[in-house]
This record gives structure tokens, sequence and C-alpha cells, in this order.
């Protein structure tokens, strides 16, 4: 008989999409349309449906250590309901100098560790999430379980040109921690190359970056996914400079297309990019220009496709989740 699965999530990212998906293979799967709202009315809204949810279903299967998780787990507990989480990179984080993290607000980090503490099993999605949950939380059961991503959406095609890219959306926290500034002011330095920008766009950081930006620069907004898979598929490198990354999907897409990473050595990117990559320090626009002319000229990108195929592919992670799945009880 099919386990019965309540997925809650606040977001409906790539990787969130594809665990329902992966769930509804081989699961009874309901969703509940979690609300963000903060007034009172709205908690005891979202908390009658989680109790009702947790009641009716055999697991409850989140999607970060935020508030519906929270209610989830304590509700699980008391319904003698198995409860699953996973941490997606910010809950475990604390970096201050870019005020980043679930560690650096107390109240955040006392609901996270409710969390973490009583559900079931933790899910980290990389080796280096894994690390900071156990360094900062005591989890019932901790387990690594890669995120996947589509390799068959993401395939490389055509010849390369001098592209860099990277994506993230261009807000004022990403500045620094997916280093958008970096990036931007790099192509300064080697302005043979293009270098594209892809995200949503908000408007007074984009105007910044605009203004510091040279003329190889190009900056697309939010764009449908075939035409980010045909910029993917001609740029040479992939640029993800981040602070701190959980994990990186859009680094893995690239990948997939054979774009030639250039990364921080920070949070999970040495896992996803591989040795092979082009490593660079933070906030270093001419050393990330160096790292960028160097992977241009990079004869061997098949393996980058090989390195994600091998190790993050949703097929992988469905394995995985059915067995952790047909193993409760």
């Amino acid at each position: 008989m099919k386990k019965k699965i309540l997925f809650l999530s606040s977001y409906r990212s790539s990787f969130v999409l594809n665990d329902i998906a992966i769930l509804r293979k081989f699961t009874k799967l309901s969703t509940i349309n979690v609300t963000t709202g903060s007034s009172i009315m709205s908690l005891i809204f979202l908390g009658c449906k989680i109790f009702f949810g947790v009641l009716k279903h055999d697991i409850i299967y989140c999607w970060f250590a935020e508030k519906p998780a929270f209610i989830a787990v304590f509700f699980a507990q008391i319904l003698k309901k198995k409860s699953f989480v996973v941490v997606g990179g910010y809950e475990a984080a604390e970096l201050p100098q870019i005020n980043y993290g679930g560690l650096l607000d107390k109240k955040v980090k006392k609901k996270i560790n409710y969390i973490i503490k009583h559900a079931d099993l933790t899910l980290a999605v990389s080796r280096s999430s894994l690390r900071e949950i156990e360094a900062n939380f005591s989890p019932k059961h901790l387990m690594l379980l890669y995120n996947g991503v589509d390799v068959e959406k993401y395939y490389p095609k055509g010849e390369k040109e001098n592209i860099a890219i990277t994506v993230g959306s261009v807000t004022k926290d990403n500045l620094k921690r997916k280093g958008l500034e970096t990036f931007i002011r790099a192509a300064a330095f080697i302005p043979k190359i293009e270098f594209v920008l892809i995200g949503d766009i908000s408007e007074v950081t984009g105007n910044y970056l605009r203004s510091i930006a040279s003329k190889n620069v190009t900056l697309t907004g939010r764009i449908p996914d075939s035409e980010l898979l045909s910029y993917l598929q001609k740029a040479r490198v992939y640029v993800q400079i981040s602070a701190h990354e959980g994990f990186g999907i859009a680094l893995a897409e690239a990948m997939l297309c054979e774009c030639v990473p250039v990364v921080t050595a920070n949070g999970a990117l040495p896992e996803v990019a591989g040795v092979n990559a082009f490593y660079v320090p933070e906030k270093e626009p001419r050393k990330t220009a160096k790292a960028i002319k160097n992977a241009m000229n990079y004869k061997t990108k098949k393996q980058f496709r090989e390195h994600i195929l091998r190790n993050f592919s949703l097929t992988k992670r469905e394995e995985i989740l059915r067995e952790v799945i047909g193993n409760s009880s």
C-alpha cells in the first residue's frame, strides 16, 4: 500500500517541484498551499490546515526548516506521525559579514533547533550543509541526500561562444552573497568576453549594477526556461562566486550544458563543481577575471557534465527517497 505523504513548502523552487514529482510516483501525495502571512488569524488558519493534514497522512515532508515545518513537526509529535525535513542551507548558515543565515537571529535559531531536534529525519542537500547542521544542532536522525538535477532538460548543443554567465536574483543581498557585484566588476578586465547576468531585477540594485558595468555586460532580467537553456548552451563559462551555497542548482544545470565552472570554495560549491573547476577568492574582481579568461581556453568540458550525471541526477535522489520512505514505519 502506498504511504500517504503531506508535502509542505512556502516555495515552488525547481528542487521543491522536483521532489513533488518524485514523491508522486510512489506515494499518495497531498500538498497544502502554504501562505506566509504573520497575522494571528493567518497563523491559526495555517495551523488548522496542517493539523488536519497531519492527521490524515503517514509522513509529513517539509522543504526548509521554517514556520510550516515547525507547526507540522509539533503536530506530528502529538499525533505520532513521521516527519521529514529538508534543510536547504540557509537554516544552518551563519555569515554576519553579509547578514545571512538562520543562526543570526536567536528566535529563528530556536525554531530551527526545535524542528531539527524533533523531526524523525533531517535531510541535508550537501555534505557542507550536513556539517553545519551537525555543528549547530542535535538532529534525531541526519542524512545526506544531494539535490537532483534534470539531466534530460539540460544538455550541450552547438558551438560555445566567449560568454561568461551567472544566474541569480539581482537584489541587494545577492550583491555579496551571490557575488554579483564581483562578477560585474570582473567584466571590465576582459572586455572581449561577454558577461551575462540572468535573474529577476530589483530596480535599485539593477540600476546600481548598470552604473558600474562595462559595455560587455548584459542584465537580462527573468527569462523563460527555453531562453536560459540557450544561454547555457552558448556560454563557455559559468560563474558562481558566492559567499555561501547550500547546494548550487544553477551551477549544476550549467555544467550539464558543459560550461566550465569558475567558483569560490564556499559552502557546497566544491562538491558540485568538482576538482577540475577554477577556484577564486571572494570579492576579487581581477582574480575572477583571470580565472574566467583561463577557463575560456579549457578544452575538456565533457567531464563537468559527467560529474553531475554521476552524482546529482534526479534518478539517484528518487532511489534514495524510495528507500527512506519505504523503510519508515
